[in-house]
């Protein structure tokens, strides 16, 4: 699906340091005034352009002197919402009370209020275009179960428009990230056509939707005062729009990075490389991207725009047969951790630099803690090594270590699984049942390249504290937490233990280059990841 942004819609939108003019909104969801009064002035300290005063939220609500309060007191623009049940708001009362406070909240000065769709018409009667010049009505509508086709979404918009909108809004729910394409497209045409629009997808396979609306002309956004006190599913916190983002500088021209994983919120990857990327000003954004189907996610967003993604579990062997080109080591290990768009062509180069991180780090530690070969080859040359887990990072860790000299055994649950790889590699394999009592000899190396132990089963381990007595080092490709309950037992047995952080950070490097052509900055890596 071609997403590109057009020119017209470019002309109006700021990019290279400049502000785009998307607004972010923080909702306020305070069951009190003066709490709501509190988040005013927080929400104007956090960089937000106005206010969404959900009415709907308050416990006990005196119109007239409550919404003269808000208004007068507000330090930024405001926009009323009264959100009934029966569209996922809070209020159980009747209707007529719930419209009279909207037209009072309009009479009084506020600079926008939202009516749904479903009653609009009846608003437009109880206003008999009476009108106040300073406020924009925002008709919405909200679908909590799917994303509708292209053509139902632009009826949809015609409608709210013939219901006299002001601005539309539109908000869905993504069962898939690729139904977030279909709210880009209609945002794109929208603004060819000189219609305001607020088009977002809730849910977190939705996220996108809302950091993304500046690049393709949405009128604006809702950030949170904090992360997940929320009034939609998959809202972003205010701080991270404008901080981990860069939300401001997201124009027509920025380029779209992202992590393809599931899970994927857990990824440090956004943190990494958008600081990265301000530093250098260079004109990207890096997403968490909740990714189900890679195979159709890579076809939906096909545009040139979409330049590069780093690949995560479970799609680094997936991944691999959706490149059109890939390296040959990437070919050697059946698996790709990184995809780069080419600009000219379209074409997705795959490659992988799992292996690099990960095995340099473990022969750095080797070499620290004295026990190296004492020859200027690799420490690993002749050590066994145990790789738990037959997915994309741990073929990637069974080809390195191979090519540096190591005796391989592949530990997984399904023993077929790594028998497959054993064969492949030169190596051994076990089941994952049977490791606990495996230990042929002493002083081996233990790899784990699965998610066991990864947030939020914290307390899971893939192996016996017992059964590490035998190893002289372990690495934990799991990075949160940094000390997972293997390292802690396998350092508590006296290994040497190696974080999935370095992993992380070294994999990285080479990610940062080929996405943007840029030295990678490995210090500013190491200091953004001392921190977690």
């Amino acid at each position: 699906m071609d997403l590109s942004v057009p020119v017209a819609v470019g002309a109006r939108m700021g990019s290279g340091g400049v502000r785009n003019p998307t607004l972010v909104c923080a909702p306020l969801m305070a069951d009190s005034v003066d709490q709501m009064l509190v988040d005013m002035v927080k929400a104007k300290s956090s960089g937000a352009d106005l206010v969404e005063v959900r009415l709907d939220s308050l416990k006990s609500f005196t119109p007239h002197r409550d919404i003269e309060t808000l208004i007068r007191k507000c330090p930024l623009p405001t926009l009323f919402t009264y959100r009934p049940t029966w569209e996922g708001g809070l209020y159980e009362g009747d209707e007529k009370s719930r419209l009279d406070a909207l037209q009072l909240a309009m009479e009084l000065g506020a600079d926008y209020v939202d009516v749904e769709l479903k009653v609009a018409n009846e608003f437009s009667g109880f206003m008999q275009g009476k009108k106040p010049a300073k406020c924009k009505v925002i008709i919405s509508s909200h679908n909590y179960q799917d994303t509708p086709s292209v053509e139902d979404l632009g009826n949809l918009v015609a409608n709210i428009q013939a219901a006299g909108a002001d601005i539309v809004k539109i908000a869905t729910t993504a069962v898939d990230i690729t139904d977030v394409a279909r709210i880009f497209q209609i945002t794109v045409h929208s603004q060819v056509r000189s219609v305001p629009i607020i088009g977002l997808v809730m849910g977190e396979r939705g996220l996108m939707s809302r950091i993304l609306c500046p690049k393709f002309g949405g009128y604006l956004t809702f950030g949170t005062l904090d992360s997940g006190i929320v009034s939609a599913p998959g809202q972003p916190a205010i701080h991270d729009l404008m901080n981990l983002y860069n939300f401001r500088q997201i124009g027509p021209d920025t380029k779209i990075f992202g992590i393809i994983g599931k899970p994927v919120s857990h990824s440090k990857s956004p943190i990494l490389y958008n600081e990265a990327f301000k530093q250098f000003g260079f004109n990207g954004v890096y997403l968490h991207l909740l990714v189900d189907d890679v195979a159709n996610f890579l076809q939906t967003y096909s545009s040139t725009d979409f330049a590069g993604f780093s690949c995560t579990i479970p799609h680094k062997e997936a991944a691999l047969k959706c490149c059109d080109e890939a390296d040959p080591v990437a070919k050697s290990i059946g698996a790709v951790n990184c995809m780069v768009r080419k600009s000219n062509d379209g074409k997705l180069f795959g490659c992988n630099t799992d292996y690099i991180g990960a095995i340099t780090a473990i022969e750095e530690a080797l070499r620290a803690s004295g026990h190296a070969n004492g020859t200027s080859g690799s420490p690993l040359a002749g050590k066994l090594f145990i790789v738990i887990g037959a997915g994309g990072a741990g073929k990637a860790l069974a080809y390195g270590a191979k090519e540096k000299g190591a005796r391989v055994v592949i530990a997984n649950r399904t023993y077929d699984r790594a028998r497959e790889l054993a064969e492949t590699i030169g190596g051994e394999a076990v089941s994952l049942a049977d490791l606990n009592s495996f230990h042929p000899e002493d002083g081996m190396i233990l790899a784990n390249t699965t998610s066991i132990g990864m947030q939020p089963k914290v307390d899971e381990t893939p192996i016996s504290k017992q059964a590490l007595r035998s190893y002289k080092l372990v690495f934990d490709a799991v990075y949160t937490p940094k000390i997972t309950r293997l390292l802690r037992e396998a350092e508590e047995s006296g290994a040497i233990i190696v974080s999935g952080v370095e992993m992380f950070i070294g994999q990285a490097y080479e990610q940062f280059e080929r996405f943007t052509g840029l030295p990678a900055p490995k210090e500013l890596f190491r200091t953004i990841m001392s921190k977690y």
